[in-house]
């Protein structure tokens, strides 16, 4: 999948695709055909550059039933000629999410939609995950056909079932098949169940990597492998050596660290640094001098991971170097500094967004660490991050040290997270919105009865306000 393009952050498009509260807002008070253009833009065209992890379909699904929205669009691009060319799950996704929420809400135009899609789209197996949590058995029961059609029944097809039924996400429709009064059907999905059960004993059993019994030696050629074939096993690696080192291996260790092969020198920083080894720090210092990028990454990753005073202290010398190293001891002091790191914490955010952008890594840690240190002056950066970056996660963090940071976080942008599309982004608005604007209430009232809300969201809307009102 390749990264969407992001509409600027001042357009009706660009708020919708990051998921912003003042996208609803303002879709709502816009034309309405330009509102849903927008809108249908962002659902066949997933604007995440992390599809899996970032929340958009409830927003989507609930600014749908706000414009009273159409299906059309939806349906043309699920049955599109592209949906066999093109099978990524991506380009389905979030539309058949959307649908399954909508479901929920009531709409049978969505829930039509997806039976249909899971009898014959391609992306089938997501649209019977949305209905195993909606449909009702009669419309599960009635798509045991044309799903178990889609696999031969050769030995070939027969196995590929069996890992279907494995692996599937909601088991509820292959539950109901496994008893359906069609016996062709019936015997068909137990037989499935069965194999597909074995299969995953099988796998269990079958032990791979490292075994008891190692050597340090061994560990080390086992990473270096990984590196041969493009996998990273120095974390792993890392881990066994704590299992099959003793006190006698330290020198042999120390050394790999220093000049070892790059699989060995990875996964000797990370061992070194997890124990808190007094060496760890100059190896890491030298690693980031000399290594390759992949050691130089390792190396960093160790020394973000170290807890010890002696780390933090390092860091605080660090914190001006002007490569990846001092980048890192940034974000160490954002997560463990003190007070007196507020400058090189507030220097640090302000070089990540100055250097690398709104949805650079950098700032997660260290939007995180504003807040925990509850530096008042990063505010102005923070409003800027909230405002531009296409991540809903990071918009998230950075709401969450606006709340600490920012005086003005009740009346300002917590009213406009009511509405965002991350829940824990909801959660915090909830508890600091100011309840003096109307929308706010309003807002609030809605979530708390609304069904589909998270408890987390709703438990945080009873702390502001009462059951009655919640009744309203």
């Amino acid at each position: 999948m390749f990264d969407p393009v992001i509409a600027p952050s001042g357009t009706l498009l660009g708020l919708l695709q990051r998921g912003r509260g003042d996208g609803t807002l303002h879709a709502l008070t816009a034309p309405r055909s330009e509102a849903l253009a927008a809108l249908n833009h962002c659902v066949l065209r997933d604007p995440r550059h992390d599809w899996q992890v970032e929340n958009r379909s409830l927003y989507y699904a609930r600014l749908y039933l706000d414009l009273h929205g159409g299906l059309d669009a939806v349906e043309a691009h699920l049955f599109d000629p592209e949906d066999v060319l093109d099978t990524d799950e991506s380009r389905t996704g979030l539309a058949l999410a959307v649908l399954g929420h909508l479901a929920s809400y009531g709409r049978r135009d969505a829930l039509d939609l997806l039976r249909g899609y899971a009898a014959r789209g391609t992306n089938w197996a997501w649209a019977l995950d949305e209905l195993a949590l909606r449909d009702d058995d009669a419309g599960l029961r009635a798509l045991a056909a044309p799903v178990l059609a889609r696999f031969a029944t050769d030995a070939e097809g027969e196995a590929e079932l069996a890992a279907t039924v494995r692996d599937a996400f909601e088991p509820r429709p292959w539950r109901l098949w496994a008893d359906d009064a069609r016996p062709s059907i019936a015997t068909r999905v137990r037989a499935a169940q069965e194999a597909g059960s074995f299969d995953r004993w099988q796998r269990q059993m079958r032990p791979s990597g490292p075994r008891p019994g190692w050597s340090v030696q061994a560990v080390f050629a086992w990473a270096q492998q990984g590196v041969e074939r493009g996998a990273a096993l120095h974390v792993p690696a890392a881990r066994c050596l704590g299992a099959v080192a003793g006190p006698e291996d330290r020198a042999e260790i120390l050394r790999a660290a220093e000049d070892g092969t790059e699989g060995a020198r990875c996964t000797a920083l990370r061992y070194l640094a997890d124990s808190n080894d007094p060496d760890a720090l100059a190896l890491i210092e030298r690693a980031v001098a000399t290594g390759s990028a992949p050691v130089v990454e390792a190396a960093v990753d160790a020394f973000e991971r170290m807890r010890s005073l002696v780390a933090v202290d390092r860091a605080r010398g660090w914190a001006r170097r002007p490569d990846e190293l001092g980048a890192a001891a940034g974000r160490v002091l954002a997560c463990r500094g003190g007070v007196q790191d507020r400058d090189a914490v507030l220097a640090a955010l302000r070089e990540g967004v100055r250097g690398e952008g709104p949805d650079a890594a950098t700032l997660w840690t260290l939007v995180d660490g504003a807040g925990r240190l509850g530096i008042t002056c990063a505010a102005p950066v923070l409003r800027h991050v909230y405002r531009e970056t296409a991540s809903s996660h990071l918009r998230g963090r950075a709401a969450r040290a606006l709340a600490a940071t920012d005086p003005a976080f009740g009346t300002g942008f917590a009213v406009e997270c009511l509405w965002d599309c991350e829940e824990t982004t909801r959660e915090i608005a909830a508890r600091h919105a100011e309840t003096g604007d109307t929308r706010v209430v309003d807002r609030l009232r809605r979530l708390a009865a609304d069904p589909a809300e998270e408890a987390e969201v709703q438990t945080a809307v009873r702390s502001r306000i009462g059951p009655e009102e919640t009744a309203v």
